[in-house]
């Protein structure tokens, strides 16, 4: 307390009016006669505490415009002048005097701002410990899961090394396996053109041989010829008797080649020997007359047709009934006989078609059976052998029949572009001629005229090699075997066919190891020719292969080559 003086809550209404009233003592236009000392409610109103608690009143009033002059008044009077010392000096009193009141207020505000600040302070430091401490554990829990992703990381990356290297490991493996089976193969084609370097230099060396030997020839019978000159002149008489001696020589060699000619023609003719498209022919106009003739007269006459109905009605379930055993061979056989050739003899036409019938049962039997089992193939051509050397007229109509069903494989031939009379096929005719099947106007497939052709041609090859009492028609004699292969490698455009690689496949499993011990070099030499056609190209061209590239004769080439390997390495153990 200052002055001893009790401090007031809050300045009383009647102050706060007093303190907006005030004119700081001076005298006003209404009191301006008052001349009484100040009372205690002036010196209160002449307290500098008023003064600075409302100072705010200053700024308001600075505000309202400065009150008008005062009238001029008269000059005091020395009690007025007192009066006005002692309210200047009250007023003075007034602006020095501080208010317990206020000196609490600002102290109170000072006090609790210190207050807040230190309430401030601590709460920022606990706040700024608890997000220090969160902050840390939360760059613990971070860094241990990146400890624990750091560690899957790298077992992840030793999962994938393992991988990677098992890979690699693979991939080594079968990069070894793979350079080992190039290098072989290298090998093996480097050996293939060192034989056929070596080949082509022998055929070389030969050719400079007989070149050599026509020059000396040549030089041998020049010289004779100079001294044929020489002696000329000499000897003018001996000249034209050594030209009729030599007229006559000549003559007697051209009897001599002719009669060679001739000795040979007739061997080629005793030996069965002939043009592949003179034996198609001969088949084809067989075929022809035979349609033409029996077949035309049995089938125009209804007795003779119900005869010869009731003998194939009987072939056809003979031939079915075949085994492999030898007793049912022979007696399938002589049932045969007997019912073609019965003790009353039958007219020609029933007969020639009786033998057709034949024939197209044990044909048809090849194409059903043979495809299924080979090995069946065997019995069907011993009963056909032994057929072929008892009935008369038989190996013609057999062979016909097959070059029906099989076309120009069993000659073997390419079907020409006309027939054998020389007419022009017709296109439902050429595909009849080349051996397929037809129904409803569409041939057969690929795949089921090899299976079939490579049937009958099986029961073909077994005729050839089977054994027999008595020689066959030269159609079916063991000789027909080197033929076969002869013409069919003689013309490319036959190897270049699917069904060729077939039929040769089946010729070599049926007689090739045979022919090998019966024309021995010979045959290698025809075998190398083949296995080239199969491996490196027909003639050594590259690109035409036996078979061509239908998957029906790439199988068959596989077939034919691993044939004459097997052939080959049998005979050279042998």
């Amino acid at each position: 307390m200052r002055y001893g003086l009790p401090r007031s809550t809050s300045p009383s209404p009647e102050r706060r009016s007093r303190r907006r009233t005030s004119t700081f003592g001076l005298p006003s236009d209404t009191d301006s006669d008052f001349e009484g000392p100040p009372t205690d409610s002036d010196s209160e109103l002449s307290s500098p505490s008023s003064l600075s608690s409302d100072s705010f009143c200053y700024e308001s009033e600075s505000q309202v415009p400065p009150p008008p002059p005062r009238p001029k008044r008269e000059p005091r009077s020395p009690a007025e002048q007192r009066h006005a010392e002692d309210t200047v000096a009250a007023i003075r009193l007034r602006t020095r005097y501080h208010d317990p009141y206020e000196e609490w207020e600002k102290q109170t505000r000072k006090d609790a701002f210190h207050t807040a600040r230190r309430a401030q302070v601590q709460t920022r430091l606990e706040t700024q410990g608890r997000r220090t401490q969160r902050n840390t554990q939360e760059l613990k829990s971070l860094a241990t899961m990146h400890a624990q992703q750091l560690v899957e990381v790298q077992k992840q990356l030793a999962a994938l090394q393992v991988r990677q290297q098992t890979e690699v490991n693979k991939l080594v493996s079968s990069w070894q396996e793979q350079d080992k089976t190039f290098r072989n193969r290298i090998e093996g084609v480097i050996r293939v053109e060192e034989e056929k370097l070596r080949a082509k230099l022998e055929a070389e060396r030969k050719a400079r041989e007989e070149a050599e030997r026509k020059r000396k020839e040549e030089e041998e019978k020049r010289k004779v010829e100079e001294q044929a000159k020489r002696k000329e002149e000499e000897q003018a008489q001996r000249q034209r008797e050594a030209e009729a001696a030599a007229k006559h020589q000549e003559q007697e060699k051209e009897r001599l080649r002719r009669e060679k000619l001739d000795a040979e023609e007739q061997g080629r003719a005793q030996l069965g020997m002939s043009l592949a498209e003179e034996d198609w022919v001969h088949a084809r106009e067989t075929l022809k007359n035979l349609k033409a003739g029996p077949m035309k007269t049995v089938k125009g006459n209804q007795p003779l047709k119900s005869k010869w109905s009731a003998i194939r009605r009987q072939i056809t379930p003979k031939i079915g009934q075949l085994t492999h055993d030898i007793d049912s061979v022979m007696r399938i056989t002589q049932q045969l006989i007997d019912i073609i050739c019965p003790s009353e003899r039958l007219p020609l036409d029933i007969y020639f078609a009786a033998l057709s019938s034949l024939a197209k049962a044990i044909l048809l039997q090849a194409e059903t059976e043979v495809t299924a089992e080979k090995r069946s193939a065997i019995p069907l051509a011993m009963v056909a052998a032994r057929l072929l050397g008892t009935l008369e007229g038989f190996p013609d109509i057999f062979f016909a029949k097959l070059v029906q069903r099989c076309g120009g494989w069993p000659v073997p031939s390419a079907i020409p572009s006309t027939d054998s009379d020389g007419t022009a096929w017709n296109e439902l005719e050429r595909i009849k001629a080349m051996g397929y099947r037809t129904n409803d106007g569409q041939r057969e497939t690929l795949s089921d005229h090899i299976m079939r052709v490579s049937g009958m041609m099986r029961v073909y090859f077994l005729i050839l090699a089977a054994p027999v009492p008595q020689p066959l028609d030269k159609m079916f004699q063991l000789p027909r075997f080197w033929t076969y292969f002869a013409r069919m490698i003689g013309d490319e455009r036959l190897l270049e066919t699917a069904v060729a690689a077939q039929v040769l496949h089946a010729a070599l499993d049926v007689g090739g190891m045979e022919a090998k011990f019966i024309w021995g070099n010979q045959w290698v030499k025809m075998l190398e020719l083949l296995y080239e056609g199969a491996t490196t190209g027909i003639g050594g061209v590259a690109g035409k292969l036996l078979g061509g590239q239908t998957p029906e004769g790439k199988a068959a080439r596989v077939r034919v080559r691993l044939q004459i390997e097997r052939i080959m390495d049998t005979t050279s153990l042998r």
